[in-house]
């Protein structure tokens, strides 16, 4: 007789992951702002990353083009009432230099503007961006971080360190200045470092700042000052030697606010520290070109440098809003947005951008921290020319507020 041998069920084949147009790997502002970009134009798009507080004492002044973004984004409205106008520029050379120029100073009225730029605290404006991806259509969020990126059947597959799992045709690079996908992905990359770090914090003041955003240039690196709502607080950005900064952000509240006080001049009357604060390493990273296969970077993940001149977000925004452009020209085309030919143009222009502006923040920086008179000279010679050519120095504040040529569609 013969006996049946028994059958195991056929188990059923494991579940495909959820599949997606483009996946945004990074929950900080600039990968909130990609995200959001494309889920307004009908991209199915996912955002991966943890939603962790942001608490550090740092604000971020939004030039003009940036406010513009956001407006579109539907975020502008709620941060408004939390921003204060930049409406002027003041830039004091207090480096000891025999080529010491006078204070410089730059209206946003000279350019038809109401001001350079709004300064927000970075915490409102990443919470913001997190409470209008919570309630977009179309943007499906991931709480979790990546644990790496594969190829696969052209597309892109995303493991989570939850367990789940996600594809999409193009994967966005938004995670930081450490960007695990950036190292995975073989892109060249070239890092360096600066004898400095930053101090952050927020001031309350007993003069009032009358939208004046005042930068003192030291022999350490810049000291700045940028109001923020009230007209009697301040942002500090106050960039120093390590050492000395380790010091400061070690001083009780009572000796920072009086530190403070003494570099300002007292422009500002007596100091009261008003918040938390930062100690951020000065560093500086470049990417040969920010695509790889399947893969763009945006913000820090593609390019790094220190918080001078209002450059790094701002940066990153016009980044995302130009990857939104890049893939919206794709579906008119009916191409695959993770193509290389859908990239190429969006990588050569990134790159292109995030070189000058980097070159800028660092030749100013470097040119700080020597005494070498002719270095000396030609940079209060600069500040000079500025101020006595009124069409060079028009010229500037728009290219500095917005880059005339190339700017992405939503920021124009």
């Amino acid at each position: 007789m013969t006996v049946p041998v028994p059958t195991s069920p056929a188990r059923p084949s494991p579940a495909a992951p959820p599949a997606f147009a483009v996946a945004v790997v990074g929950a900080g502002a600039a990968g909130l702002a990609a995200a959001l970009a494309l889920a307004r134009d009908g991209v199915e798009t996912a955002l991966v990353g943890r939603h962790a507080p942001v608490a550090d004492g740092r604000t971020v002044a939004l030039l003009d083009g940036s406010v513009r973004f956001l407006t579109v984004l539907g975020a502008w409205a709620e941060i408004a009432p939390h921003a204060s106008p930049l409406a002027e520029l003041q830039i004091v050379d207090d480096t000891g230099s025999l080529f010491r120029p006078p204070p410089a100073r730059f209206s946003a009225a000279e350019i038809g503007l109401p001001a350079f730029g709004w300064n927000v605290e970075s915490a409102r404006l990443v919470e913001t961006l997190r409470g209008q991806a919570r309630t977009t259509p179309g943007l499906t969020l991931f709480e979790a971080d990546s644990a790496g990126m594969r190829l696969a059947d052209g597309a892109a597959v995303l493991d989570l360190e939850d367990g789940r799992s996600l594809a999409a045709q193009l994967v966005v690079g938004a995670d930081g200045g450490r960007s695990p996908l950036r190292a995975a992905s073989g892109l060249r990359s070239r890092e360096w470092s600066y004898p400095q770090a930053a101090l952050t914090t927020l001031l309350a003041h007993e003069r009032p700042h009358r939208d004046i955003s005042t930068e003192f240039h030291t022999r350490n690196g810049p000291f700045t000052l940028v109001p923020l709502p009230g007209g009697h607080r301040s942002s500090l950005v106050w960039v120093t030697t390590e050492r000395a900064a380790k010091r400061l952000s070690g001083l009780e509240d009572g000796g920072l606010a009086a530190a403070v006080e003494h570099q300002a001049r007292s422009m500002l009357g007596a100091m009261r520290i008003d918040g938390p604060r930062g100690l951020v390493p000065m560093r500086g990273l470049s990417v040969e070109r920010p695509v790889a296969e399947r893969l763009a970077l945006i913000g820090e993940a593609a390019h790094v440098f220190p918080p001078i001149g209002a450059q790094g977000l701002n940066l990153g925004l016009r980044d995302a809003a130009a990857l939104r452009d890049a893939v919206f020209s794709a579906r008119e085309a009916n191409r695959d947005p993770g193509a290389p030919a859908s990239l190429a143009g969006f990588g050569r222009a990134r790159g292109v951008d995030a070189r000058l502006r980097g070159a800028a923040v660092d030749m100013l920086n470097r040119s700080l921290l020597t005494d070498l008179l002719p270095v000396d000279a030609l940079r209060g010679l600069g500040l000079v020319v500025l101020g006595a050519i009124p069409p060079l120095r028009r010229l500037v504040m728009r290219e500095g507020v917005q880059p005339r040529l190339g700017a992405p569609s939503l920021m124009r």
